[in-house]
């Protein structure tokens, strides 16, 4: 018996790269928020949910197990990566077997939302484990120009799998948040979740520095003045990039004002015009050079000491140089934004772009095809500058004459 178990898990393993090259061939579909609330509420039901995600899910781990290939072997070869591609493989498997199954047995239905909840409980941790392996390949071999450009732009694929929860509805309700479809929120309060982040980022910096700075908060509605900002959004990821950006400007400005008796607050502003929720938040930090501002949204880049886990699977973010990255991933996977202004010498402001309509917020989803291959591959692109050399030429010593 036990020779058999052996032998049918040996042979699922060597059909996983058939099933990869399967899926990988076809494109994500990319739903906005509009039509996840209706799937979610008018139009919910299990088989619904089995019919649509039984194709859906292959097809998105696919594509983001072909862009995993595309990483550095050394980087691969991490215990890490290794654990996390054993997730995908284990999660495409699972899922591969229902394609077959009758969407009216209710056996079925029930086994499918099972296993649905084991993947998205299994991709919990994919941002700090793929996190924890850049750490662990920095440590070993350091970082090189090629690997470091390539590195960059994987980490925003390999990530998408911790927000797929947000596509499983069995048409249950969450008892804390009965109103909420899978992650979302149809009435998001926005400067609600700010505040939830100011209080929880507080916390930390109180108990580090002992002070932390106050935060004055003001909103602008063109609907109405005194009328309350909100929006159909995921919380969780409105909370993580606020969390974030809260920290940072908490930080800078005990740090730059350690010796003053009062530090300056943080001030924040929520306008909700007709196309977009802005969230902007300013402090006196600071700031930082103008040739840092991108590397800060860099995934091998922190200011941060390097953090020390042995478990991969609860590994901190904190240190990784994963907290800016990941928070612009959140703010443009539903067609946001996120960028930094920063005036060195006196603080920075960051905003955050969110779309205002819920027709207008389409994911982003990884796709892979071949045109993809370029991105991966070094090119020197020409400067719209003269880059000067390290030495200025001597044109004295030239000679014109023809």
């Amino acid at each position: 018996m036990k020779f058999a178990q052996i032998m049918l898990k040996n042979s699922s393993k060597l059909n996983i790269p058939k099933q990869v090259d399967r899926f990988s061939k076809y494109s994500p579909s990319p739903l906005s928020m509009k039509q996840f609330i209706d799937f979610g509420s008018a139009n919910a039901c299990e088989k619904t949910s089995f019919m649509f995600l039984r194709q859906e899910l292959p097809v998105r781990l696919a594509n983001i197990m072909k862009e995993i290939d595309f990483l550095p072997d050394k980087l691969l070869s991490t215990p890490s990566l290794k654990l996390l591609q054993s997730w995908y493989a284990q999660s495409l498997m699972e899922l591969v077997d229902f394609l077959e199954k009758d969407p009216d047995d209710k056996k079925i239905l029930t086994k499918f939302t099972e296993a649905l909840i084991n993947v998205r409980n299994r991709h919990n941790n994919v941002v700090p484990t793929m996190a924890q392996g850049v750490l662990e390949y920095k440590e070993a071999i350091g970082v090189d120009p090629i690997t470091y450009q390539n590195q960059s732009r994987t980490p925003i694929k390999c990530s998408f799998c911790a927000l797929i929860s947000a596509l499983i509805f069995d048409g249950s309700t969450n008892p804390a948040h009965p109103k909420h479809i899978g992650s979302i929120d149809p009435s998001c309060d926005v400067v609600e979740v700010v505040k939830d982040a100011y209080e929880s980022a507080k916390l930390l910096c109180d108990q580090y520095y002992l002070t932390s700075p106050e935060v004055e908060i003001k909103q602008v509605n063109f609907k109405g003045p005194n009328e309350p900002i909100h929006i159909v959004y995921v919380p969780s990821h409105l909370y993580h990039m606020l969390f974030e950006l809260f920290k940072n400007a908490m930080r800078a400005t005990v740090e730059t004002h350690e010796t003053s008796l009062h530090l300056p607050p943080i001030k924040l502003r929520v306008s909700l015009g007709r196309e977009d929720v802005t969230i902007k938040m300013s402090d006196r930090g600071g700031g930082v050079p103008l040739r840092k501002i991108e590397r800060l949204f860099s995934y091998m880049y922190s200011t941060a000491p390097s953090p020390v886990s042995e478990d991969t699977r609860n590994a901190p973010l904190a240190g990784f140089g994963y907290g800016l990255p990941i928070s612009r991933l959140y703010a443009k996977y539903f067609q946001g934004d996120l960028q930094l202004y920063s005036m060195e010498g006196y603080g920075t402001s960051a905003v955050i772009y969110l779309k205002a309509l819920s027709t207008e917020s389409i994911e982003r989803l990884p796709v892979f095809n071949k045109s993809a291959l370029r991105h991966y591959q070094t090119s020197t692109e020409a400067d719209d500058w003269c880059i000067p050399s390290s030495e200025p030429k001597k044109l004295g010593k030239y000679d014109f004459s023809v």
